[in-house]
């Protein structure tokens, strides 16, 4: 059975009118001979719209309760989309993640995919029958409908190209694929044609929201080939793929960017074996992630500075757990909520030399201030102010002629 797994994003089925253009191109695939499984995101908007929803309701809305009510986005399109193939002629049936099952933890809001059943789609394939899955939900094992995170429509087409051993796993999004750059930041943008999972892993962890961290690296762990393109235009997209496929690979593939970072200082931490543990404890037990981190020791060794960043939705939470804690002494907490992160990610930097250095020298000669950096072996990743972000940009896609 050739199977291929195609998923619409928010935009691409924001109306009626571009439902309709997203059934013809399910129908494409199914004219090439392809069993079609269809994941849809909800109406662009819509989840948006049920957040605000319960943030009227209540800010602490019951985690359970939020993802009953914004998993109902996808049920909507599901039908719409499934409702226009049959009324054009081609039998399809809508399925939530409870009727599938897809199978998930309990981490409501964030679930991970633990299993899905194939029984009742392979047997509606093989009658000849396009189903059309909504994507973003799952339920757990206790019968409590769960979301996957923002932007998760993507994980649920990579995890069912896993579980039907789809030949193709298509992403069709508003854009013609991944950029080099936001082109909101730099109008001269590129499209990459071919980028390796783990740059592409980096570009999504460091602000490119074309697809969600967690699609990613599901698509890396099964070797899923995942191709990303436009439904408006046509296009060969980009293709998320191993690097073994690639054959000429650029020092530096895309550079990613965030503005919703908030940088925390502690001056004057007393310093002695595992205040920092001590610190971050807290923290990891409230979800609240921590990305860069520098700590600077005194002279005489007895005080430390710890500086580390932060989602911004997270600072008044990260403060109050800070100032309740008695596991360790300190001075003074500053925050600055006006920070951003600037990242350029590339396989090509492992094998070449002076990378680093021509990413501060360009960023040095448009005045532009380091705050923090941070490094791996695919990626670096300085924190600057939010107003030199755009410049940033525009001086490191120069540099490294992207």
């Amino acid at each position: 059975m050739k199977i291929v797994v195609l998923k619409f994003g928010g935009t691409s089925v924001g109306t009626i009118e571009r439902i309709k253009k997203v059934c013809k191109i399910i129908l494409s695939f199914k004219k090439k001979r392809y069993k079609v499984i269809v994941v849809t995101s909800a109406m662009s908007g819509m989840t948006n719209n049920l957040i605000k929803k319960s943030l009227e309701i209540s800010k602490n809305f019951e985690p359970s309760e939020y993802d009953v009510l914004v998993s109902s986005g996808e049920q909507i399109s599901c039908a719409l989309i499934s409702g226009q193939l049959n009324s054009m002629g081609h039998k399809s049936r809508s399925f939530l993640g409870w009727q599938i099952p897809i199978i998930t933890d309990n981490n409501y809001k964030n679930a991970k995919i633990n299993f899905v059943n194939v029984r009742k789609i392979k047997k509606i394939l093989s009658n000849g029958i396009i189903p059309v899955v909504a994507g973003f939900q799952g339920i757990t094992e206790n019968d409590k409908v769960t979301t996957l995170g923002r932007g998760a429509s993507d994980y649920t087409a990579i995890t069912l190209a896993k579980y039907f051993l789809a030949e193709k796993c298509i992403i069709f999004t508003d854009v013609d694929g991944v950029m080099t750059t936001d082109p909101r930041n730099y109008n001269k943008a590129k499209k990459i044609r071919t980028i390796s999972y783990e740059e592409m892993l980096e570009m999504s962890s460091l602000g490119s929201k074309v697809m969600q961290s967690n699609s990613v690296q599901e698509a890396r762990l099964n070797r899923t080939d995942v191709l990303v393109k436009s439904s408006f235009k046509k296009g060969e997209g980009t293709l998320i793929t191993k690097r073994k496929k690639i054959k000429n690979y650029k020092i530096i593939t895309g550079i990613s960017s965030t503005k919703n970072d908030s940088k925390i200082t502690m001056l004057g931490v007393k310093d002695k074996p595992g205040v920092a543990a001590a610190i971050f404890k807290p923290l990891s037990k409230n979800n609240i992630n921590v990305d860069m981190v520098v700590q600077n020791i005194s002279a005489d060794k007895k005080e430390t500075d710890i500086t580390f960043t932060i989602k911004n939705e997270n600072t008044l939470k990260t403060i109050n757990l800070l100032k309740n804690s008695n596991k360790f002494k300190y001075d003074k907490i500053l925050i600055d909520k006006n920070v951003s992160k600037l990242s350029i990610i590339g396989v090509g930097m492992i094998t070449t030399p002076g990378v680093t250095y021509r990413m501060f020298q360009a960023l040095s000669k448009k005045k532009i201030n380091i705050l923090v950096i941070s490094t791996s072996e695919i990626k670096i990743s300085v924190l600057i102010k939010k107003s030199n972000l755009k410049r940033g940009i525009q001086a490191l896609h120069k540099e490294f002629n992207l």
